[in-house]
């Protein structure tokens, strides 16, 4: 179309029985302009497609505001425009019929405030002839509505005599009248078939639990297939991850290389195809049927709108039926001192075209001015366990713990080494001493202790499994500061999630009795700093309850589909101590543990 927008539009509003509605002086409502029209990229990609110099595409968005008073009968919004392309040849005499476009506003939609649905896409430019369209017709309601389509029957409008009427003609508007063999439920062809079963418009159902197979046949026999796989809408990203040639991701050493997109439905921005590899992750979490992974983009940049970097991890959360335990640890995290916490987003993830669930997608916990920022010669360090270590893994034992250096990269016994060796052995030293509580000569001058107090009384609070020093224990070391612990990670397990130790259970001690903390818990000054501290993440209580609340709702839709997928809610899945028959239910036992939990820490450490 030529760069003409008219100024306005017309549109007439008519009550239910028919009658025009009085807008004052006029029957009809001027819509007017409110934006230039942007050009329309059309894709030219098809060789159907050879386009006249100086032809483009317009969009332009016509708005106004109009209050209608309460009308039992509702209202009928038409707007009429002739006429039709004299190519199309399922209708008779389509470039003498003209177009009726309206829109019903019952009774209901006058006394409550919803919202439209957007489209995911814009309509097709161009359909070429006797070529496959694909369109996706998808949409999103912000109110969580649902969205039904349906093959409806065509009405005529203006007619060449009067191709713009500024008053559109009345209800009910007649139809066009279709061609033998085509119908207003079979437009497209003679016969519409999906698996071999003849659809009737309104009449035959389908499961779409699986792909379905339709099967266009038009007046010639010539028919075409099309296979649609229908997915719920959960409102989460999607991603997608395509390996090359398919290749399956089967170990957590050798990368598979591949690319990976985003469609951020809203949410995130989107991502078009970037390089990437991909391998598993874990330890225990490997062995589980819903693998995890981490992938490593091909250049630094922003993932689900999270700081540029190049590795991200893709926690599965199979063993956590509420997938919230690790985000909920995350917020008592973002409410603490601890320098930092990771970053994350949930994601519906697609692994070569196959729906692999819902993920929590996460930083990794590594160095980097937008993680755990070390300066130019700080130690990230990890409390470990001798059968956890990587054949290249370089660490140290003191006398109570075993130090796996993950940053930086270092020759055993180099300078850095001794150093970071020695401090941990001072440090400790002075811990076991008789002067340990001494602020000046023990164990004070060697640590933050205020990171110290948060990430005991986040561990502590989550009784998380792990946290009792036996692996995912973070500290870091900036030369010229103080030893400080985190960042947080790996509290999947926390929460009351476990069958085989006391965490199963929200009463009772589970980080203070154990090796650096027994010796600060002996100290009457820490114990005061741990009781003022723990008293604000109590205060916090209630907004941790709301994020649970929050988050599980987010995944309201996708968690259904994750368990369409893996079936886990119902059945014991290890480590889980009780099997609760819903999400819900997982949800209302994690609500009710922190409670218990919180309740519990408030007297025992008010006793110490």
């Amino acid at each position: 179309m030529q760069n003409n927008q008219p100024k306005s539009y017309r549109a007439t509003f008519f009550t239910g029985d028919g009658n025009i509605y009085q807008t004052g002086a006029g029957q009809s409502i001027g819509v007017p302009l409110n934006m230039t029209p942007q050009t329309i990229q059309i894709d030219l990609s098809n060789p159907c497609l050879t386009p006249p110099t100086g032809i483009c595409v317009d969009q332009a968005i016509y708005e106004t505001t109009v209050t209608l008073p309460f009308n039992a009968l509702g209202y009928y919004v038409s707007y009429q425009r002739c006429c039709r392309n004299n190519s199309i040849a399922n209708i008779g005499n389509p470039g003498q019929v003209g177009a009726t476009f309206t829109i019903f506003i019952s009774d209901l939609a006058q006394t409550t405030c919803n919202s439209s649905p957007t489209f995911n896409k814009f309509p097709p430019i161009v359909i070429c002839n006797n070529e496959p369209i694909d369109f996706d017709h998808a949409a999103t309601d912000a109110n969580g509505d649902s969205l039904a389509y349906s093959f409806c029957a065509p009405s005529i409008g203006a007619t060449p005599g009067s191709p713009s009427p500024n008053v559109a003609t009345a209800p009910p508007y007649a139809n066009v009248s279709f061609n033998f063999p085509y119908s207003a439920s079979q437009p497209l062809g003679a016969t519409v078939t999906i698996n071999g079963n003849e659809q009737v418009s309104g009449v035959t159902t389908n499961d779409f639990s699986q792909p379905v197979t339709y099967t266009i046949t038009n007046s010639a026999g010539t028919s075409k297939q099309y296979t649609v796989e229908v997915m719920q809408f959960t409102g989460l990203p999607v991603i997608n991850l395509t390996t090359d040639n398919g290749n399956a991701i089967t170990n957590r050493d050798d990368y598979t290389t591949g690319t990976v997109s985003v469609f951020g439905n809203g949410v995130v921005s989107d991502l078009d195809n970037m390089t990437m590899e991909i391998r598993g992750r874990g330890n225990s979490t490997w062995g589980m049927p819903k693998k995890p992974y981490q992938m490593k983009l091909s250049s630094k940049r922003e993932f689900l709108d999270m700081e540029n970097d190049k590795k991200w991890l893709f926690l599965a959360e199979y063993a956590d039926k509420t997938m919230l335990r690790n985000q909920i640890a995350y917020e008592m995290g973002y409410l603490s001192d601890l320098a930092w916490t990771t970053d994350s987003e949930f994601a519906e993830v697609f692994l070569n075209e196959e729906y692999q669930g819902t993920y929590h997608i996460t930083q990794k916990v590594e160095e980097g001015s937008d993680r755990v920022d070390l300066g130019d010669n700080g130690f990230l360090l990890e409390i470990d366990q001798f059968e956890r270590l990587d054949p290249d893994d370089v660490y140290f034992e003191t006398g109570t713990f075993l130090i796996n250096i993950k940053e930086p990269s270092l020759e055993e016994n180099d300078s850095q080494y001794q150093f970071i060796t020695r401090l941990l052995f001072e440090f400790e030293q002075a811990l076991y001493s008789n002067t340990f509580a001494d602020p000046n000569n023990g164990y004070a001058q060697f640590i933050d202790i205020d990171s110290f107090i948060d990430w005991y009384l986040i561990s502590e609070i989550t009784k998380n499994v792990d946290s009792r020093f036996f692996s995912s224990i973070y500290f870091h070391v900036i030369p010229g500061e103080k030893i400080k612990m985190g960042p947080l990670w790996d509290f999947d397990l926390a929460f009351g999630n476990v069958d085989y130790a006391d965490p199963e259970f929200p009463e009772g001690f589970w980080i203070k009795d154990n090796p650096w903390y027994a010796r600060l818990f002996q100290d009457p000054n820490f114990v005061n700093l741990v009781q003022a501290r723990f008293a604000y993440y109590n205060n916090n209580r209630t907004y941790l309850l709301n994020k649970i609340d929050e988050y599980a709702e987010k995944l309201r839709y996708a968690q259904a589909e994750n368990n369409a997928k893996w079936q886990t809610i119902g059945v014991y899945v290890w480590p889980n101590p009780v099997v609760l028959d819903t999400y819900d239910e997982e949800v209302a036992r994690l609500k009710s543990w922190f409670n218990t939990r919180m309740d519990w820490l408030d007297i025992a450490l008010g006793d110490l």
